[in-house]
């Protein structure tokens, strides 16, 4: 009984861990943080029942879909929206198939880092408006929060979160964003621009709102690709998280075994009108510290992440932080996504003075920020997928040369 309990308070630290970043995606692109909840929890659920509960993985949500969500649903409408996300997951059963007919590979082949490093880029970069926005106090066109106090509770916010990235301890390095969120909200407080109303009319459970996704084939191909970078993070995750506890799950369970589980996870939360799923470095990150790789742990977080969803009050609690203290944070992470890209090429020695490499990732990066569409008949073509689009065919078919 005693082993159980400890079970489920180490499942209860990686949802803690996990949760800064899972609630954010949601509260940024306007979708349910319950839904949000629900869908990494049965997520993290489907993962584990086709890997047959072997690798130790919490799936969130992911940040590569809020530039796209925020996009879809201006263009389209949040139903569609929602249905694009589902056919997202069906990009993770490609590569699936894939990886079992041709081997990872063929993988590494069509999407190399001068594909996925700028990308990345436009994934982070697309949406540094919005952040902008946000952290001075503004909705859409609404100076919804006094400037001068939006300023000063994102810089504090922002400040906040660097502290504890830069010179947090490990555990603290985990939940940078949490940290800098409750900072942040604690100083809103004092500056008395929090509304309470809404967490003290909102019930203590309550059944969340689901969103019913709406066909729109459009929106479906404007998500399609938007799901490649997410897929290979999932390859990068999984073999990272074997490098911690020295299996490689690569070969057992398999590659096609997590991508499928993953690929469920993103087409439920689609359905149920949450945010799509992925693997979560910082869940990765508390294995390697806590020593503790048992994967029933990870069932213990689903659950309770399940339950959280439930929780009326909480959610309207969440719903209640100020727009400045999201924009502060929001103001790194989305230049961190975009780092990211920028690794990716630095770390394979990407030669930009390569003719080809150079105009990949010139164009990559000005079809993906410039607002480029192209449409075929009633399929629109924009954003990130269709940079990535751009990206794998000019890879495909210039020549390598000096």
């Amino acid at each position: 009984m005693l082993q159980h309990f400890k079970t489920a308070i180490s499942g209860a630290q990686i949802l803690f861990v996990a949760f800064g970043a899972m609630v954010l995606v949601p509260l940024l692109t306007g979708l349910n943080p319950a839904l949000a909840l629900l869908g990494a929890g049965i997520g993290t659920l489907l993962f584990q029942l086709m890997t047959k509960r072997k690798v130790p993985i919490f799936l969130g949500s992911s940040f590569a879909f809020i530039a796209p969500i925020i996009a879809a649903k201006v263009q389209w409408g949040a139903g569609a929206t929602m249905f694009g996300l589902f056919a997202a997951g069906f990009m993770y059963f490609i590569f699936a198939a894939l990886i079992r007919w041709r081997g990872l590979d063929a993988v590494h082949k069509l999407l190399p880092p001068i594909v996925i490093g700028p990308v990345i880029m436009v994934i982070g970069l697309s949406v540094a408006g919005s952040a902008s926005s946000m952290a001075v106090g503004k909705s859409g066109d609404v100076q919804a929060v006094e400037y001068g106090t939006a300023v000063l509770l994102s810089a504090f916010t922002f400040g906040v979160t660097v502290l504890v990235t830069v010179f947090g301890s490990k555990m603290m390095k985990l939940i940078p964003i949490l940290i800098g969120v409750t900072a942040g909200y604690l100083a809103a407080l004092c500056a008395g621009i929090v509304d309470f109303q809404a967490v003290i009319d909102a019930p203590w459970f309550a059944m969340p709102e689901f969103m019913k996704p709406e066909v729109n084939w459009s929106a479906a191909v404007f998500m399609l690709p938007v799901a490649i970078a997410p897929a290979i993070e999932h390859i990068g995750g999984i073999m990272a998280i074997g490098a911690v506890t020295g299996n490689d799950y690569t070969k057992e369970p398999g590659l096609d075994k997590t991508l499928i589980g993953d690929g469920l996870g993103v087409c439920v939360a689609g359905l149920i009108g949450g945010p799509p799923v992925t693997t979560y470095g910082e869940v990765t990150g508390a294995v390697m510290i806590t020593k503790n790789s048992n994967p029933v742990i990870m069932t213990w977080a689903a659950i309770f992440a399940i339950g959280m969803a439930f929780f009326g009050k909480f959610n309207a609690f969440l719903a209640s932080i100020p727009l400045p203290v999201m924009g502060g944070v929001m103001l790194l992470l989305f230049g961190t996504i975009a780092s990211l890209g920028l690794k990716t090429l630095i770390d394979a020695k990407v030669d930009l003075m390569r003719p080809k490499n150079l105009v990949i990732v010139s164009s990559t990066l000005t079809v993906g920020l410039g607002g480029m569409a192209v449409k075929v008949g009633d399929v629109a073509f924009a954003g990130v997928g269709l940079c990535a689009l751009l990206a794998m065919i000019l890879n495909a078919v210039l020549p390598d040369r000096e």
